[in-house]
């Protein structure tokens, strides 16, 4: 159970708090979400726990949840704010060098991490040791293709990003079973069936279209900025998904994106009411500007007529 008077955990961009909002809450959520059917009753670790918002959610079906983060202060206010569940506790440590028995676990999640430290090898040997041999390990990496080179964007707290193959290399060489899943926030419309009697509703479709519509994939074809690995030793379960959704139902996203839309649209009405103002004023300006023009044009010759001197004036 979640305290929910415990003050937050800083955001400094390093971890994720429950307190973010819009794309980034949706990325780190999705996951956890996506791994509460697969921990049920299991042994797990989350590994690089942060500040232990994703070890609560686990322990809601876990057997047991151990969340372990090398920063001090997130082990602290983890333990102060989830501590109350029976089934959850957290401790400090060092995700590439495990200090725990070997084959303890059915289950290793670290979001989050991978990218985070060099150590990429000493980090998922840690993992297959601590599993048992039939046990899971749920691993999510930004592609550095999309999420660094095609951007342009650099995440300071990253200090070593993996292309596509290089990430299934790693994970292969301890785990021999792995299945990818492309991870990224997308405008999609949707349709589910809502008649849940209905035995022939299952599965899925999805299609991709180019904007003009004259092209459509039956598939989604998107460059995926997140990875999210499942490996095993041994052959995975058949029950996983193709496919998993997750969203808010206040719908948080695409509600700042019609606010930005409302407010876009005011302010380019009020740009045009100063647009027009600001013509007006250029009008009256060039007017004003035309009749200081003409007013200060010399006279004609013999329109002004020389005074009369003093003298004939007086006579």
């Amino acid at each position: 159970m979640t305290d929910t008077k415990a003050s937050a955990l800083e955001f400094t961009g390093e971890r994720f708090t429950p307190e973010c909002s819009r794309e980034i809450w949706y990325e780190h959520w999705h996951r956890y979400a996506f791994s509460r059917g697969l921990v049920t009753g299991k042994r797990v670790l989350d590994a690089a726990c942060g500040e232990g918002y994703g070890s609560a959610m686990l322990a809601a079906s876990a057997q047991s949840v151990l969340g372990v983060d090398i920063a001090t202060s997130a082990v602290a206010h983890a333990q102060s704010r989830y501590g109350t569940q029976t089934n959850l506790r957290f401790a400090q440590g060092d995700a590439t060098a495990l200090d725990l028995p070997a084959a303890s676990f059915d289950v290793v999640t670290s979001f989050e991490t991978l990218e985070h430290v060099h150590a990429h090898d000493e980090l998922v040997a840690g993992f297959a040791r601590v599993l048992t041999d039939d046990g899971l390990l749920l691993i999510s990496s930004p592609d550095k293709r999309t999420y660094s080179d095609i951007s342009g964007f650099r995440n300071e707290f990253h200090v070593r990003e993996l292309y596509r193959d290089e990430l299934l290399v790693l994970l292969r060489r301890h785990f021999p079973s792995v299945r990818l899943y492309g991870q990224k926030l997308l405008f999609q419309s949707v349709l589910w069936a809502l008649d849940e009697g209905d035995a022939k509703a299952s599965g899925y479709v999805a299609a991709t279209a180019t904007q003009d519509g004259a092209s459509i994939d039956d598939n989604l074809d998107y460059a995926p900025l997140y990875f999210i690995a499942v490996c095993s030793k041994r052959e995975l379960p058949l029950a996983l998904p193709g496919l998993a959704l997750f969203g808010d139902r206040e719908e948080s996203v695409y509600a700042h994106y019609n606010h930005e839309v409302r407010k876009n649209m005011a302010a380019g009405g009020r740009i045009a009411e100063l647009e027009a103002e600001l013509d007006t004023l250029r009008n009256e300006t060039a007017k004003l500007r035309a009749s200081q023009a003409v007013s200060t044009e010399p006279p004609a010759a013999g329109s002004i007529k020389e005074p009369r001197p003093w003298w004939r004036r007086w006579r």
